[in-house]
C-alpha cells in the first residue's frame, strides 16, 4: 500500500514530467506549492487530472475551451495560479 508521503512524492513527479514543457512548467510548480494541502477529494480530483492528454489539458486550464465538470473548481486555481506566477 502506498503511504500519503509516497503518493505525494508521486504526483509532484507526474506534475513535473509531463510530456510537454507547457505542462510542467503549470504543474510543476502548483503542485510544489499546492499539493500538500489538499483534502483528499481533491487529491482524487487531481489524481484524474494527472491521467488527462497534454494538449487538452493546457486548453482547459488556458480557458480556450471548456473542462470537464469535475475538473472546473481545480483547473481554475491552477490555471489563476500559473498567471499570476508568470506575470511577476
Amino acid at each position: 500500500m502506498e503511504t500519503p508521503e509516497a503518493r505525494l512524492k508521486r504526483m509532484r513527479m507526474r506534475s513535473w514530467r509531463r510530456g510537454t514543457k507547457e505542462m510542467d512548467m503549470i504543474l510543476g510548480p502548483w503542485s510544489d506549492a499546492r499539493l500538500a494541502d489538499l483534502d483528499q477529494a481533491r487529491l482524487e480530483i487531481y489524481e484524474r487530472v494527472l491521467e488527462e492528454n497534454d494538449q487538452d489539458l493546457y486548453l482547459w486550464v488556458s480557458g480556450a475551451r471548456p473542462c470537464p465538470e469535475e475538473y472546473r473548481d481545480l483547473l481554475a486555481e491552477i490555471g489563476a495560479f500559473a498567471r499570476e506566477r508568470h506575470a511577476q
